[in-house]
């Protein structure tokens, strides 16, 4: 079976797809982890995205050997306003709550919150290790289930599956430092990053309320915003800030 399964080259396109389908997936995963450990000292950030990555390939690989249980879940459990709910709605219902409030409350940490200020009082304090590692582990369920769902509409081998599940998060793995890095070296890239994570929760919660969003469309969207901020970055790397108070500094006192 697997020797077949070599000589055909629809393996080969199947297997190829769905990796760069995984890749893209696995982004979410990645921003959400890089802000999650920025939370954490230094030397433990590689660490716990290392922990993170591989806590969402075994969750991937898991849910793909129990696939029966997770077509399960795609089976009606109650029926509320006119909509069968599933095990699967369910799920994504609570988790993209719970990414839509974390990224909400991110963005108010960043914009609102004086951490000179928290820092300088003794309130600022380091998320412990283990908070992290748990929220990671609810966002990397949910990604997961979303992941092998997709796996499983776009390949009919396990082998292949697997295969482009071990690809993805390797590829992810070798690049989330960086991302990471890339993330907290530019402060609106950060805001727009959770934004993105809210645009994610958004329709995991519509997913999980019947109602069908064409992920096409989301990415087509966060592509477009990711240029258009990266040109912006691009322009202010050559023109100095303009100083706004400098045409105050000439004019005569009032009065």
């Amino acid at each position: 079976m697997a020797l077949e399964l070599l000589t055909q080259s629809e393996t080969y396109v199947s297997f190829l797809t769905l990796s760069a389908m995984e890749v893209v997936l696995g982004i979410d995963n990645v921003v959400f982890i890089s802000i999650l450990t920025a939370k954490l000292p230094p030397d433990e950030q590689p660490r716990a995205r290392r922990l993170g990555l591989t806590l969402a390939l075994v969750l991937r690989l898991g849910l793909l050997f129990a696939i029966s249980w997770v077509m399960g879940l795609t089976a009606p459990l109650l029926h509320a306003f006119g909509h069968a709910v599933s095990g699967r709605d369910l799920i994504l219902l609570l988790g993209g709550l719970f990414l839509v409030g974390k990224a909400t409350h991110e963005i108010y940490d960043k914009l609102e919150v004086d951490h000179a200020a928290e820092a300088a009082a003794g309130g600022g304090r380091r998320a412990s290790f283990g908070l992290v590692l748990a929220q990671i582990i609810v966002l990397d369920i949910v990604f997961s289930l979303d992941s092998v769902i997709t796996a499983v509409g776009m390949a009919e081998h396990v082998a292949i599956m697997v295969a482009a599940m071990l690809v993805s998060v390797g590829v992810m793995m070798i690049f989330a430092g960086r991302i990471g890095d890339f993330v907290q070296r530019h402060p609106s890239m950060k805001i727009l990053a959770l934004s993105f994570l809210v645009l994610i929760g958004a329709m995991l919660v519509a997913e999980g309320t019947g109602q069908h969003v064409s992920k096409g469309y989301v990415y087509v969207a966060m592509a477009f915003s990711l240029v258009v901020e990266l040109l912006n970055m691009r322009w202010r790397g050559r023109h100095a800030p303009v100083p706004l108070h400098h045409r105050f500094e000439h004019e005569p006192p009032a009065g």
